[in-house]
């Protein structure tokens, strides 16, 4: 492409390994990564060689390198400030999960860029996966029939040494599993089995020592009638094993697995059309870490959206908040010990403060 998108990088840590990939191996015919921003200067200079990019200093330097796009990878805790900080400068957003850690945040972060004409995007990769859109697909088609159960399960693994950085499992910058870690499958589930009502939920440090939860389960009531659970945490040993979302609808079943939605592990319609024994090996794919391979299309997405002058994107903060008003919620059940109704809007007393 003569003319690529102009992408500034702010936060090189964890998740900014995944972004180089993508950056390096799948846009490099549509995005030049010209800046990136670390406090830790050895990580900066790292991702920056590895790209071609200039190291600056914050969201100043990012701002005077002119970039079309900056991503935020910064600690969970900092996502709203930093990309408030960006958007007062004139610059377009994408944001990684989970987008704020306070609902009240987020919202400001969305009216600050459509005040300003610009992208606020939220990072929701899964949606992109193969075995994910099938199944979206066959559910607006109607082949799932009513949904009766629906549920999530996370079994990762995060070593003691993971949480002992100065933000992991922190209620003021991050979270537990959930906001950590099953933010992903919290939106996979409601974006595919519908809107959630209620739940009901417990957590707590299991084997690693945070302040937050390596392990939560949950039971789930949808706005549709359905059931559902979510279970993650951690506390795997000595792998990740398995990030999957299964489906019990009144026309199939359906079940999603590998370690990052991946791959389609069952489907079975009650009336099968012809194509229905290759839909596993048609949608399914190999990915070498649980972040999978949706970023690539994704950013491709949030690109298309820019190049055409349009706010639009794939995923806006209306979007990325429905996982976190039932993260809130989850936390808040945890909090007051019962059901919780997420049309009264709970908000945790601990998360992200």
């Amino acid at each position: 492409m003569s003319n690529p998108v102009r992408v500034g990088v702010l936060g090189c840590g964890r998740v900014s390994q995944r972004y180089l990939e993508v950056f390096r191996d799948e846009l490099a015919d549509e995005a030049q990564v010209v800046a990136c921003a670390d406090p830790v200067a050895d990580r900066a200079r790292r991702f920056a060689d590895a790209l071609g990019a200039a190291v600056v200093d914050g969201i100043d330097g990012l701002a005077a390198a002119k970039p079309d796009l900056v991503c935020v990878l910064t600690e969970s805790g900092n996502h709203a400030r930093h990309t408030l900080a960006l958007i007062e400068r004139g610059l377009n957003v994408v944001v990684e999960k989970p987008v704020a850690l306070r609902p009240d945040d987020a919202l400001a972060m969305r009216d600050a860029a459509a005040a300003r004409g610009l992208i606020c995007a939220v990072v929701k990769q899964n949606r992109y996966n193969p075995a994910m859109r099938f199944l979206r697909g066959a559910v607006d088609e109607g082949r799932l029939g009513r949904i009766v159960l629906a549920g999530v399960r996370v079994h990762w693994c995060r070593t003691q040494a993971y949480y002992d950085d100065p933000w992991h499992g922190r209620w003021s910058m991050d979270g537990g599993v959930l906001a950590q870690q099953a933010i992903h499958h919290l939106d996979a589930l409601q974006w595919i089995a519908g809107p959630v009502e209620a739940v009901c939920a417990h957590g707590r440090a299991v084997l690693n020592r945070l302040e937050a939860e390596d392990t939560a389960v949950a039971a789930v009531r949808f706005a549709s009638g359905a059931m559902g659970t979510i279970e993650a945490t951690t506390s795997a040993r000595p792998r990740d094993v398995e990030a999957s979302l299964h489906v019990v609808g009144e026309s199939a079943l359906a079940k999603i697995g590998g370690i990052a939605l991946n791959r389609i592990e069952t489907w079975e319609p009650v009336e099968p059309r012809p194509g229905d024994a290759e839909v596993p090996a048609h949608h399914s794919q190999e990915v070498p870490s649980g972040y999978g391979l949706g970023h690539g299309p994704y950013l491709r997405g949030v690109m298309d959206t820019l190049r055409a002058g349009r706010t639009d994107v794939p995923v806006g903060v209306d979007e990325g908040m429905t996982s976190l008003r039932l993260l809130h919620a989850l936390y808040a059940s945890m909090e007051e010990g019962g059901w919780v109704s997420l049309a009264d809007a709970p908000v945790s007393r601990r998360l992200g403060l």
